[in-house]
């Protein structure tokens, strides 16, 4: 009887497991976590690139400013008195040479605008000026034709006074021109000048 019984085979040896394989397959691990955290690493280094370099950006070049408007020469086109007074049938008109300065990195559209020009307080003549670009960081000149009405002129008591007393009238104009610069709507400013 002895020999009618078998012997029970072991466990073939490709099912076990060895430590080397248990090392190999930890090293792994570590490898692809280190890589994982190294990429992450990266992409969060260039997050805060990005983020500095856009803050930087807006602080600095895309900073909007206010464009300037300059009145830098005006001409007078038509003047003419009779008997030592203005002509009421004939209005004066005045040639101005405006300037747009745009200080920033992008272009300035603007729409139409208004210049009223003003002589005692009172406002003496009005003219519109036309629709525009200044490009980024240029000045763009414009001549504006403006038209004076002498009767609103000689409704100002002191007009005769100052022009025989002076030789000059001393005048104010108000320039508004609305447009957009990247961000944002823009009222121009007053200036002054001498009509002589």
């Amino acid at each position: 009887m002895a020999e009618t019984e078998q012997a029970k085979p072991l466990a073939p040896a490709a099912f076990q497991i060895r430590s080397d394989e248990e090392e190999i397959r930890s090293k792994q691990s570590k490898t692809r976590r280190r890589n994982c955290i190294k990429c992450c690493g990266c992409i969060t280094a260039i997050f805060l690139i990005l983020a500095t370099t856009i803050v930087v950006l807006v602080l600095t070049v895309f900073d909007v400013k206010d464009p300037v408007i300059n009145m830098n020469k005006l001409v007078v086109l038509r003047l003419e008195l009779a008997n030592g007074t203005l002509r009421t049938d004939v209005n004066v008109t005045l040639l101005a040479d405006v300037s747009v300065k745009n200080p920033n990195a992008a272009s300035f559209k603007f729409n139409n605008g208004t210049t009223t020009v003003y002589y005692g307080g009172k406002m003496v003549g009005e003219a519109n000026t036309p629709p525009g670009k200044a490009k980024a960081r240029r000045t763009l000149h414009m001549n504006v034709t403006v038209d004076l009405i002498p009767e609103k002129l000689l409704a100002v008591g002191s007009l005769m006074s100052d022009i025989s007393s002076a030789g000059a009238l001393t005048m104010s104009s108000n320039t508004i021109i609305g447009g957009k610069a990247i961000q944002g709507v823009f009222l121009l400013h007053m200036h002054r000048w001498v009509a002589k």
